[in-house]
């Protein structure tokens, strides 16, 4: 089973920026499309960002034009990379595959944006 730990997270103002790192162990990694997930508090965990293995991405509309996702397969590692964000950001992200099922959840990283 593939093991992920997400960092990067942090405490930060509205319109800062934070960039979150997903390590993923095992051989996997590399050859399925990965994706940040985001759960606040009261809400279910969503899929926010998505990278497939040929680096075609996509994102829900909450987030587009702020947000980037990233990866480098050959170290196993996944970015996203958040600006200009907003309280409504504030959740645990999560990384993982895409498809179904997907791998044990980590711990996830806290961001939160408050002024």
């Amino acid at each position: 089973q593939v093991q992920l730990v997400e960092s990067g997270g942090g405490l930060v103002q509205p319109g800062g920026s934070l960039r979150l790192s997903c390590v993923g162990s095992g051989s996997t990694f590399r050859f399925v499309a990965m994706g940040w997930y985001r759960q606040a508090p009261g809400k279910q965990r969503e899929l926010v960002a998505s990278i497939a293995t040929g680096d075609t991405t996509n994102y829900v509309d909450s987030v587009k034009g702020r947000f980037t996702i990233s990866r480098d397969n050959a170290k196993n590692t996944m970015f996203l990379q958040m600006n200009n964000l907003k309280p409504e950001d504030t959740a645990v992200y999560y990384c993982n595959r895409v498809y179904r099922p997907t791998w044990d959840w980590g711990q996830g990283t806290q961001v939160t944006v408050s002024s």
